[in-house]
């Protein structure tokens, strides 16, 4: 096994690890959670994000930001923060790249159709969709469903949004079979990625929101941190390009240099002995200050009025749900128009057993397929 880099007492070691459901033995020339990482870039999930929506559908254009450009700019957040913080630096990449392989078809949007059609069934969550795609959904080994991936992972996974006090029932299911200790705080490299999911939405979304021109620079002058990195950003070139991308940089850097200083003065300050007390702090490790929690606040909502509830992004979005919806309702209630393998799994129409393989259908689509396939269903004139 490689060398492990010099780990704060309280980080993840892959050294006590909590193994896998399914031993297998450990790699001479990796450690599990490289292994891990691996593992996530190599599956068929991790493939199909390139064709999913993160705010704009992926046909929009092909500057936008997928969900695979996202997970691979989170992941880069994500291992500068360990880095920083002396974690463990593979083990947060990883969470990091696998954070949103459950995610439907047309992101959020495709998220509420499909949870308003299954809605009968437990609905839809994409959190608990991801642990699903490792644990069971993924076919590419002969010992074992999924990607076998170790307790710190799968526990980073389910953890993503803190502590699951009522979790879905896939979740509460897999914590039957191998339990994940839902109801304690995630390690604090589960915590580094999810802090770095926050980062690199609020900054790529201005971004993004920019180059379509749902608003301007002049509308997010007066935003906190924001409007500090603009004016920074125009004493250097009066190229709104550059300054855009200036600005972007400045915000993820400061958002950043935030969360490193505000995690060593909380870590310091509970000193926990090992991964386990950080498990028991009672409270996350991983946060930013108040002044910068406050403008993410700020940032959220400017983009929640501006960018999310655009009109223009509203027409899509309602689009969007109408046909996850409509996929989610039609091939619930006649689970005969399922293809061959999907239609054995799904029996009787409008019942769990359709609701499991509907929602994992439905959900594994990209955006463009979901596209064809709700033509193939509701246009007499698109062969089937």
């Amino acid at each position: 096994m490689p060398a492990l880099m010099n780990l704060a007492p309280y980080a993840v070691s892959s050294l006590t690890s909590r193994g896998r459901l399914h031993a297998e033995p450990a790699p001479a020339d990796r450690s599990a959670d490289q292994r891990d990482r691996d593992r996530v870039v190599h599956s068929s999930a991790f493939r199909k994000l390139q064709y999913k929506t993160q705010v704009f559908v992926t046909r929009e254009g092909d500057f936008y930001r997928t969900r695979l450009t996202h997970s691979l700019e989170v992941a880069q957040i994500a291992r500068s923060l360990a880095r920083s913080l002396s974690l463990d630096e593979d083990l947060t990449e990883a969470l990091a790249l696998a954070h949103d392989l459950g995610h439907p078809p047309f992101g959020h949007a495709g998220e509420t159709g499909l949870d308003e059609a299954l809605s009968d069934f437990g609905g839809f969550d994409h959190n608990a969709q991801s642990l699903r795609v490792v644990t069971l959904l993924e076919h590419r080994y002969a010992g074992f469903d999924g990607l076998n991936l170790s307790w710190e992972m799968l526990e980073g996974l389910a953890k993503h949004n803190g502590p699951v006090l009522a979790p879905p029932t896939y979740v509460a299911q897999f914590d039957q079979l191998f339990p994940l200790d839902l109801q304690r705080h995630a390690s604090a490299e589960a915590q580094v990625a999810a802090f770095a999911d926050d980062i690199a939405y609020n900054a790529h979304d201005l971004d993004d929101g920019l180059r379509a021109k749902l608003f301007t620079l002049a509308d997010i002058a007066e935003l906190p941190l924001v409007g500090e990195a603009l004016a920074k950003a125009r004493t250097l070139t009066t190229d709104e390009k550059r300054i855009r991308h200036e600005m972007t940089r400045r915000v993820i850097n400061w958002m950043i240099h935030d969360v490193i200083i505000e995690s060593q003065a909380r870590l310091a300050a509970l000193a926990p002995a090992d991964a386990e007390a950080v498990r028991d702090a009672g409270a996350p490790v991983i946060l930013f200050s108040e002044k910068l929690a406050a403008a993410n606040v700020a940032i959220k909502a400017f983009l929640f009025e501006r960018m999310y509830r655009h009109w223009r992004v509203n027409r899509m979005s309602h689009k969007a749900q109408g046909v996850t919806r409509t996929l989610g309702s039609l091939l619930l209630a006649k689970p005969e128009l399922l293809p061959d393998d999907w239609r054995v799994l799904a029996g009787a129409g409008n019942s769990e057993q359709a609701a499991i393989a509907v929602r994992d259908y439905v959900a594994g689509m990209t955006d463009r397929y979901a596209m064809q396939e709700y033509a193939r269903l509701t246009d007499p004139a698109v062969p089937s």
